[in-house]
């Protein structure tokens, strides 16, 4: 567990922060890959059933930042808080995920949605845990799909997924090579 000054991590999360709305700009997040260590894990439960868990920056890159990031291009996760322990060197930030949708609304998914890390000594990510409301984000998918509002890329993903395809990352609850929790 490494220590980091206050202003050192709040400097850390202002760069990521920044990162994070360029990202969402650019519909692409596998540029945040440069934030993590080379060995770092990243994972979140995805309800009763399965967890995800990335190994290392190449997964976290390819599967979380990308396959997993496909189809949310019109997606924003805005930050509404921070939470820093300089003792621990573990950043926790609260979002919202918000869906820009084609008629120029806005949709919510209500609940809770946050992410918390773990940096190392030279401030890298070695641990990232997401967390949100699984249910109502598949009331979210489940309204976007009513009103024809799911993108064509998350259309693939959900096809996939009905289809039984064996997906990367993604691991029978309890089982991820790395502990969520």
């Amino acid at each position: 567990m490494a220590s980091h000054s206050r202003a050192e991590l709040e400097a850390w999360a202002d760069r990521w922060l920044q990162a994070n709305k360029d990202c969402e700009k650019a519909g692409d997040w596998k540029p945040l890959a440069d934030f993590y260590t080379d060995d770092a894990t990243y994972g979140w439960n995805i309800g009763p059933k399965e967890d995800v868990m990335c190994v290392g920056i190449d997964e976290i890159r390819d599967v979380a930042l990308g396959l997993e990031m496909e189809g949310l291009e019109n997606w924003v996760y805005e930050y509404q808080k921070v939470l820093i322990d300089e003792k621990q060197g573990e950043i926790v930030g609260f979002w919202k995920q918000i869906i820009n949708k084609t008629d120029g609304t806005r949709d919510e998914i209500y609940g809770i949605g946050g992410s918390w890390f773990r940096l190392n000594a030279d401030a890298k990510i070695e641990w990232q845990r997401d967390f949100f409301d699984f249910g109502h984000v598949a009331k979210g998918f489940a309204s976007l799909i009513e009103s024809g509002d799911l993108s064509p890329g998350m259309q693939k993903r959900i096809e996939r997924s009905v289809a039984g395809e064996k997906l990367p990352g993604y691991y029978p609850l309890g089982q991820a090579p790395s502990p969520i929790w």
